[in-house]
C-alpha cells in the first residue's frame, strides 16, 4: 500500500476545502457563455460570407467553431468537476456573454468578416488571461493548464488571421 506523506494530505484537503473557488468557477461560465456566443458569431460569418478567398475561408470557419466546440467541452467538464452548473440554456448565454451581436448581413467583404472573427478571438485571449489570473489567484493549476494552451492557440490564429488582411498580430 501507498503511504502518503501527512503534509501531502493536508494540502490536498486544503485545497479542496479551503475554497470553493468561487472567482475560478465564475470566470469559468464566462468562458462558458462567451465561447457559445463566439460558436454562433462565427457560424453567421460561415453563412454570410462571400466575395474572393470564399473558398478558403468558408471552411476555415468549421475548423475555427470546432476548435471554440473543444474548449467549451473542457472548460464546462472543468466547472462541473469543480462543483459548478455551466450556463446551458440560451438565455443564460445572451444574459451573460460580453460578445455584442451583429445582424447578419452578405454585404460585409471577406475581409470585413475576418476581422469580426480576429476581434472575437482578441476578446477571448483578453478573457483568457483574465483566467489565467484568476486561477493563479485561487491556485488550480489545473484550471490554468486549460486556459494556457487555449490562448496559445487563438494567438497563433490571431497572428494568421491578422496576417492574412496584412496586418501585425498586435497582441
Amino acid at each position: 500500500m501507498t503511504q502518503v506523506k501527512n503534509e501531502a494530505v493536508t494540502d490536498v484537503a486544503t485545497f479542496s476545502s479551503q475554497k470553493a473557488l468561487p472567482k475560478t468557477k465564475a470566470i469559468l461560465n464566462q468562458v462558458v457563455a462567451d465561447l457559445y456566443t463566439a460558436h454562433i458569431a462565427l457560424h453567421q460569418v460561415h453563412w454570410y460570407m462571400r466575395g474572393a478567398g470564399f473558398m478558403v475561408w468558408h471552411p476555415k470557419m468549421d475548423e475555427y467553431m470546432e476548435t471554440l466546440d473543444e474548449t467549451l467541452d473542457e472548460v464546462s467538464e472543468r466547472l462541473i468537476t469543480l462543483g459548478g452548473k455551466p450556463y446551458s440554456t440560451l438565455t443564460e448565454f445572451i444574459q451573460h456573454s460580453n460578445i455584442e451581436e451583429k445582424e447578419g448581413t452578405f454585404s460585409k467583404s471577406v475581409e470585413e468578416s475576418l476581422t469580426r472573427v480576429i476581434e472575437i478571438f482578441r476578446y477571448l485571449t483578453g478573457l483568457y488571461q483574465k483566467a489565467l489570473d484568476v486561477t493563479d489567484e485561487e491556485g488550480d493549476d489545473v484550471t490554468n493548464d486549460i486556459f494556457v494552451g487555449a490562448k496559445a492557440d487563438l494567438e497563433k490564429t490571431i497572428w494568421m488571421l491578422t496576417a492574412e488582411i496584412g496586418q501585425a498580430p498586435g497582441l
